[in-house]
């Protein structure tokens, strides 16, 4: 029995390393025929033999057993019915709530505020501005909010004067509410910088999307009642 444990022992380890060179080997002519791949992060194999996903921070490529051939696009399990690719976004991109850089974000609280939130919204938005109408009427939550600008040169103004405000609070919802601009200010603007960065790094590409605390991702402006159900569910 020991030398049958050795053997598997020997015969898992050999397997190991034998995939890791073969990584090694697929990002090594990857990154000296596209250039570009340089700074490629992960290897690894896909449920269609011989066909390899290449991730680049979240950007997902496939390519062959010798890197001869490099696709993009999705890879879809007809048996299963489900796409591959997309699923692998969504664990590549889930952002988990508790990690959420809050020290960036506009603090906002409905009542005794017990339920949580995170919200990343352009002051621009004519979605988001319904989605706030809407939000109105939900309590007991505290909103995180992150400033988002990504529609407009504008936007990025408007964020600024927001952010800067003595009250950002009451600022920001004066121009979503009211449409009433902000008075221009002055302030260190790094964190919506780093907001515009997270936002790149977890593929946040519309405006609002939000996030509860059950790291459910949610793009798009939805309903006080569907607010809700997403609170009930995450407590």
């Amino acid at each position: 029995m020991k030398l049958v444990a050795c053997l598997l022992a020997t015969a898992s380890l050999t397997f190991g390393l034998s995939v890791h060179a073969q990584d090694a080997n697929l990002k090594k002519t990857l990154t000296e025929r596209i250039p570009q791949l340089e700074k490629i992060d992960e290897v690894r194999s896909t449920p269609m033999s011989g066909l390899y996903e290449v991730r680049v921070g979240t950007d997902i490529f496939y390519t062959d057993a010798k890197g001869n051939y490099l696709i993009q696009g999705e890879l879809i399990d007809t048996k299963a019915r489900r796409n591959l690719t997309e699923d692998r976004m969504t664990q590549l991109t889930a952002v988990d709530f508790k990690q959420l850089p809050i020290k960036d974000a506009i603090t906002i609280v409905h009542g005794k505020g017990e339920r949580k939130m995170a919200v990343f919204e352009d002051p621009n938005c004519g979605y988001c501005k319904r989605f706030e109408k809407d939000l109105q009427s939900v309590d007991n939550v505290t909103i995180y909010l992150f400033l988002y600008p990504i529609l407009s040169p504008d936007s990025a103004e408007k964020s600024r004067n927001i952010w800067c405000a003595k009250d950002q609070a009451k600022a920001w919802h004066e121009q979503m509410l009211n449409s009433k601009n902000a008075p221009a200010a002055q302030c260190d603007p790094a964190a919506i910088q780093r907001n515009l960065a997270f936002g790149r790094k977890y593929k946040i590409t519309g405006t609002p999307t939000v996030i509860f605390s059950n790291n459910v991702r949610v793009p798009g402006a939805i309903s006080a009642a569907e607010v809700e159900k997403h609170l009930a569910a995450a407590k």
